[in-house]
């Protein structure tokens, strides 16, 4: 874990370790308390999915992998344990980190409406085909 005195990392410091001797992640976002910087190297040989999986995306921004998966409760409490400090990010990354977000949380929100649209266009087209066959 992490102590007061937190430790930030660039991402060119990050992007060094991709290997399995060394394999360090991005995780978070802003909605979540900020991307962190995790060395799984250890938790490799542990991980169900693999540790190709870990490697694929070694020494990057992984949070999008990470939420994606949908891990429970259990993944992130192990994933804390691997802590090592924040990613320091310029006003460039902390900007797209922002309209990401944004993004995200206006598809989100208007993902309901999307389902409905779809839900509608399909009912009108069940209609539609019962219709032709009532008039043949």
């Amino acid at each position: 874990m992490v102590s007061e005195s937190t430790k930030e990392y660039t991402l060119d410091e990050i992007s060094k370790h991709n290997t399995n001797d060394s394999c360090w992640l991005i995780i978070g976002n802003l909605n979540n308390g900020g991307p962190k910087v995790y060395d799984v190297t250890k938790y490799l040989d542990d991980h169900p999915g693999g540790a190709e999986v870990l490697l694929d995306v070694a020494g990057q921004d992984a949070d999008e992998f990470f939420e994606d998966i949908g891990h429970s409760n259990d993944a992130r409490e192990e994933l804390s344990k691997y802590l090592i400090g924040n990613f320091k990010m310029d006003a460039e990354t902390l900007a797209k980190m922002k309209a990401d977000a944004e993004r995200a949380a206006l598809a989100k929100e208007n993902g309901g409406s999307s389902m409905q649209m779809l839900l509608l266009v399909i009912l009108v087209a069940i209609a539609f085909g019962y219709y032709k066959t009532q008039m043949s």
